[in-house]
């Protein structure tokens, strides 16, 4: 399936029956998940459906939380995300569609969460939800995966994907030997615990 198919059959779900669908986008960093949820949230909207998107990273613990817990080090490891708030504000976006619902953001140039920075409105028929985790067994990520209408796996070649963080992480700052340090250290560890989760997907898009 391409995002095309996908946009498809998520505008044909919408036309069928009442209520928001909720889908999922996950895949290992640097895999170019937020692009996929940018492009299916445009595709949707050329077939007149209203969609936003809701990512995952708005819910990165801020540093001041994270040097608390010595987990600075760790910056997106599954542990450095509040994962119950994430729950809280997916079950929020099912339930509550008679008022906006308002979403965190995550700010590259700061590299910080922003509060309310996303409006999920009422007239909004597709959430889109884009983060690593979405299918880890960890607690409470399991309720977050059920919460999900459809969850969507991201690939990218290995490469290609560890490429494309070293280049991520010099743009926004640390000298490119750090970045790749950062890759191998960090990033590297938190992909093969996404990529082991691949197989529960509900849709595999390679890119």
């Amino acid at each position: 399936m391409d995002l095309d198919q996908l946009a498809d059959d998520l505008a044909a779900r919408v036309a069928a029956a009442p209520g928001r669908l909720l889908v999922g986008v996950v895949g290992a960093p640097g895999s170019g998940k937020t692009t996929v949820a940018k492009k299916l949230v445009d595709r949707l909207g050329r077939r007149q459906v209203s969609a936003v998107r809701a990512p995952m990273d708005g819910f990165h613990l801020a540093d001041v939380a994270l040097r608390e817990r010595a987990l600075l080090e760790r910056k997106g490891a599954i542990e450095t995300f509040d994962a119950h708030g994430y729950l809280a504000l997916l079950r929020r976006i099912r339930d509550e569609r008679d008022h906006d619902v308002l979403a965190p953001a995550f700010e590259r140039d700061l590299e910080q969460p922003l509060a309310g920075a996303i409006t999920v409105a009422p007239e909004h028929r597709v959430v889109v939800t884009e983060g690593n985790y979405l299918l880890d067994d960890a607690e409470p990520w399991p309720d977050v995966r059920s919460a999900l209408d459809l969850v969507v796996f991201v690939e990218l070649d290995d490469d290609r994907r560890r490429s494309r963080l070293v280049e991520r992480h010099v743009k926004f700052g640390k000298e490119r030997a750090a970045a790749q340090a950062w890759v191998d250290d960090v990033d590297e560890p938190n992909a093969q615990r996404v990529l082991a989760r691949r197989h529960l997907a509900d849709v595999v898009l390679t890119r």
